[in-house]
């Protein structure tokens, strides 16, 4: 079946591993993965456990935690339409350092971890898109903690806010009047965690920024109204 019949292929395109694939890598590389369905809360992989798949996200949202030694997990990042996850472990041959759970229903490709590093061996060019990975999530890493020690309160969550916005801004357009919705369903609780504060800091943020005509909110979920006066805001301009 060719790729433009295949149902896989509805795969949401964005900025991920699974865009920068050529259309034989991406026939060669479902060849050897099985399709799976989560449901929002299930986990794609555990923290600390072998290593004997990757995946990648075809459609819906996942979280990335750590757990402390006190048993607080700690949201580290968002992965979404396209995003190759649980690969560091796999290619490091080492137990895995975060747990990965979805965050809305999400449709993946599961790949053997023999059957990917075959793919990669046969794909040698596939090798530079997955060291491409690790180097954005590296430079996303740094760049967040630059945010954490330079900002506070509500500006630490409108850059979480800005980067969100732009992230789904890839995957959904934004509305007629520049609206974006933000994709992944972040909890307040999550996003606190994510910006190392507590969920009533993040309440407090959240209505700071309403006020000043920013965003909107409503369960689970937030819409960016304006994201140039938030990315000015976030960057201390205002």
């Amino acid at each position: 079946m060719s790729e433009r019949t295949d149902p896989a292929a509805t795969l949401q395109r964005g900025e991920g591993f699974w865009d920068d694939l050529d259309g034989p890598q991406r026939a060669a590389l479902r060849q050897v993965a099985r399709p799976r369905h989560y449901q929002p809360r299930m986990p794609l992989c555990y923290q600390g456990e072998e290593s004997d798949h990757i995946i990648i996200v075809e459609s819906g949202w996942a979280k990335v935690t750590s757990s402390t030694e006190d048993g607080h997990e700690v949201v580290l990042a968002v992965r979404g339409p396209g995003d190759l996850v649980c690969e560091s472990a796999v290619l490091g041959r080492r137990g895995r350092s975060a747990t990965v759970t979805a965050l809305s229903p999400l449709r993946a490709l599961v790949v053997p971890a023999a059957r990917f590093t075959g793919f990669l061996d046969a794909h040698p060019a596939v090798w530079r898109l997955v060291s491409g990975t690790f180097v954005r999530r590296l430079d996303d890493a740094g760049r967040r903690l630059q945010a954490h020690v330079s900002a506070r309160g509500a500006r630490r969550l409108a850059l979480l806010l800005t980067e969100l916005a732009e992230l789904s801004a890839r995957h959904c357009p934004p509305a007629a009047d520049g609206r974006i919705d933000i994709a992944p369903p972040l909890s307040q609780e999550e996003l606190g965690s994510w910006m190392d504060a507590s969920r009533e800091t993040v309440a407090r943020a959240l209505n700071s920024l309403r006020r000043r005509g920013l965003v909107s909110t409503g369960w689970r979920r937030i819409s960016v109204v304006d994201l140039p006066g938030l990315r000015a805001y976030a960057q201390g301009q205002d």
